[in-house]
């Protein structure tokens, strides 16, 4: 039950972060800042540990450097798949 806690409360985090440096308007809501950085933080604890710098001492700033990153390129990918779905084609 732990597990599944802290991984929502770690893609609040990583999401909420990511859409903070991200610029312009990301209009979308708290249930996909979550899922979102819970991507990226997979994802970026995986290119942490492919590096070798998942875990050291202290604080793993590398590796929510990377988390945070992922969870950037997540949230612009949603963006631009939501934003061209929601065009439409006039005539």
């Amino acid at each position: 039950m732990w597990d599944i806690i802290s991984t929502i409360v770690t893609g609040l985090i990583v999401g909420a972060l990511a859409r903070f440096f991200l610029r312009g308007n990301q209009n979308i809501g708290m249930l996909w800042t979550i899922i979102l950085g819970i991507v990226g933080a997979f994802v970026g604890s995986f290119i942490a540990g492919a590096l070798g710098v998942a875990q050291t001492g202290g604080i793993d700033w590398i590796r929510w450097i990377l988390m945070i990153v992922a969870a950037m390129v997540a949230v612009s990918i949603y963006i631009g798949v939501t934003r061209g779905s929601s065009r439409q084609v006039s005539r």
